[in-house]
């Protein structure tokens, strides 16, 4: 499995990317939303992490470009990682597009249970998982 964390952090990308490891699949990485959308072109992912507070483009509105894709990488689930406790913040994230949010500092139950959801969702969908 291929998963893309955009996150501006480094030692958040690290810490994923170990529990990810876990699981054996693979992490490919991106410090902005503008490398992230350029590292969808590029790749192919299962899932897509994302971080909501990075300098430059947030995270809501590079949900946003991902989610106004007219291919597959459009469809691609997306989970939001984020330290943001605001009462009304899942309803935006799910609102941009986002099937999922978790929240730092990342538990590995809590990361790996988030991607089993998304992607049976996206299975039942008819959605991208390949």
């Amino acid at each position: 499995m291929n998963v893309l964390f955009i996150e501006d952090d480094r030692m958040n990308r690290r810490v994923v990317r170990d529990m990810l490891g876990v699981a054996g699949a693979a992490m490919a990485e991106a410090e902005s939303a503008e490398e992230g959308l350029t590292r969808i072109d590029e790749g192919d992912y299962q899932v897509i992490l994302i971080d909501l507070r990075m300098p430059g483009m947030d995270g809501i509105t590079a949900i946003g470009h991902i989610r106004s894709r007219g291919d597959d990488k459009g469809r691609v689930p997306i989970i939001v990682v984020t330290a943001d406790t605001a009462l009304d913040l899942r309803a935006r994230c799910l609102a941009a597009g986002a099937d999922d949010v978790i929240f730092k500092p990342v538990a590995m139950d809590d990361l790996f249970e988030a991607m089993g959801k998304v992607l049976a969702k996206g299975a039942e969908d008819g959605g991208v998982i390949a």
